[in-house]
C-alpha cells in the first residue's frame, strides 16, 4: 500500500465566492486535488503540507481533517489522506513542474465537472460540509517526561525522557503547517520543553503560566478552566490559531469547558504524550475535534 496525503486548497474571492484548485498530472493525465507520496519517518500531515506547497507553489495553511481514500493507481494501491488547506494572500505563482503542468481554479460545481476520480469527487463533498473557515484552538500534551518514580525532585521540574525529546525536535514539523501565532504553555519543565524548539522555530515568544498545570488545578480548577476558555473566544474573535500546551488531567476537562453546549462528539480517548486536539470553533460552537497523533520517532 502506497500512502500519500493532500488537500483541498481553497481561496476567497473579492466577492465572497470560494475556488478550489484542481492540478492537471501529466503522468497520469488527469485533473486532482494535489497530492503526493509520503517520505520515509514524514508525518502525514507534513507531507499533506509540503506536497501541496511543491505542486502548487502556494503558501498555504491546513484546516479539517476530511478523511482518507484508498485506489489502484498505476503504481499500485494507494492509500491518500486529506485535510482542507486556505491559501494564504501573497506571491504565489504558479510553475509547471514534473507532478502538475497545469492549475486552475474552480467554484463547486466546475470542480466536481473538472475532477477525474470519483474518490475525489467524495472528499470534494466533505469538504463543502465541513468547517474549513473555522479559527483553531489546539491543545497539546506534553511530551513523554520521565516516570515520577524516576525523579527525586520537585514534579514541576520533572524533565522529558529520551523519547520525548525527540518527540518536541519534531513537534515544528507538524504544528508549522497550523499558521500558529501564540503558544502558551504550564511553567512545568516538561511542558516548556515540549514546545520551546518550535517556538524558536516559529519566531514566538511562548507564554509561560502557572495556570495550566497541575499544580494550579489541583488547588484551583476554575483559573484553568478560565484561562482555556479565555483562549478560546481571542481564536473566535480575532481568528488567530492559539496552541497551549499542558498536562493529562488538565487537557480533558478544559476540553469539556471549551466545547460545552456544542453538538460535536468529544474524543473517548484521553490523549498520549506528545498528541493533541485541533479544535475548530465556532461563534458559539465548537464544529469539529480532530487528533493529532505524537510526531514517529
Amino acid at each position: 500500500m502506497i500512502l500519500a496525503a493532500g488537500g483541498v486548497v481553497w481561496r476567497e474571492t473579492s466577492d465572497s465566492k470560494i475556488e478550489l484548485a484542481i492540478i492537471h498530472r501529466p503522468r497520469y493525465d488527469d485533473w486532482s486535488f494535489p497530492k503526493g507520496k509520503l517520505d520515509s519517518g514524514e508525518e502525514l500531515i507534513a507531507c499533506a503540507y509540503r506536497e501541496i506547497m511543491e505542486e502548487t507553489g502556494l503558501n498555504i495553511e491546513v484546516g479539517p481533517y476530511l478523511g482518507d481514500v484508498e485506489y489502484e493507481s498505476i503504481d499500485g494501491p494507494k492509500h491518500v489522506s486529506y485535510w482542507a488547506t486556505r491559501a494564504l494572500e501573497g506571491n504565489n505563482e504558479f510553475h509547471a513542474n514534473l507532478e502538475a503542468d497545469l492549475l486552475e481554479w474552480h467554484d463547486f460545481d466546475s470542480a466536481r465537472a473538472k475532477l477525474t476520480r470519483d474518490t475525489d469527487r467524495e472528499i470534494l463533498d466533505i469538504f463543502i460540509k465541513s468547517p474549513f473557515k473555522a479559527p483553531k484552538f489546539i491543545m497539546l500534551r506534553h511530551a513523554k517526561a520521565l516516570a515520577r518514580s524516576e525523579w527525586q525532585s520537585g514534579d514541576e521540574d520533572r524533565p522529558l525522557d529520551n523519547l520525548g525529546q525527540l518527540q518536541a525536535k519534531r513537534m515544528h514539523s507538524v504544528y508549522q503547517v497550523f499558521g500558529v501565532s501564540q503558544i502558551h504553555t504550564s511553567d512545568a519543565v516538561r511542558c516548556y520543553d515540549t514546545v520551546i524548539g518550535m517556538t524558536k522555530a516559529l519566531s514566538i515568544e511562548p507564554k509561560i503560566t502557572s495556570k495550566l498545570s497541575e499544580y494550579t488545578f489541583e488547588k484551583n480548577k476554575d483559573k484553568s478552566l478560565d484561562y482555556a476558555k479565555e483562549l478560546a473566544e481571542s481564536v473566535r474573535s480575532t481568528g488567530e490559531t492559539i496552541l497551549l500546551c499542558s498536562h493529562n488531567p488538565v487537557l480533558p476537562r478544559m476540553l469539556e469547558s471549551v466545547c460545552k453546549k456544542s453538538e460535536v462528539d468529544l474524543p473517548v480517548n484521553k490523549l498520549k504524550p506528545g498528541d493533541a486536539w485541533v479544535i475548530y470553533l465556532g461563534k458559539k460552537k465548537t464544529l469539529q475535534i480532530d487528533v493529532i497523533p505524537a510526531p514517529t520517532v
